[in-house]
């Protein structure tokens, strides 16, 4: 059974830094393309970033160059390095996992910014 387990959110202050991880299992990791993805309250859920199975990586422009996706296929994990937080960067982060036009999601973790 696929499972995707995201852990790291919290409370940070403007400015501040948090790193989100993705532990996958059940899947063969190394096959899918791995996002991340945010909803905050009230709004629709966004891709934030996206690594490809070969490691290629696109982001939203709201978060290019104060965000960056990597992926361990060793250790079936995918991290969001999160620097120079906003407090629009307030909601609920979701791990993706992606084979084709098969998609898993993680439960959500809460990162919070306060201004």
């Amino acid at each position: 059974q696929l499972q995707l387990v995201e852990s790291g959110g919290g409370l940070v202050q403007a400015g501040g830094s948090l790193r989100l991880s993705c532990a996958a299992s059940g899947i063969r990791f190394s096959i899918h393309a791995m996002g991340w993805y945010r909803q905050a309250p009230g709004k629709q859920r966004e891709l934030v970033a996206r690594i490809t199975n070969d490691g290629i990586t696109n982001y939203a422009d709201s978060v290019n160059g104060r965000f960056t996706i990597a992926r361990d296929n060793a250790k079936n994990t995918v991290y969001l390095q999160m620097n120079s937080l906003k407090p629009e960067d307030t909601a609920v982060y979701y791990c993706n996992a992606k084979y084709y036009t098969i998609d898993y999601w993680g439960k959500g973790t809460l990162v919070t910014v306060s201004s």
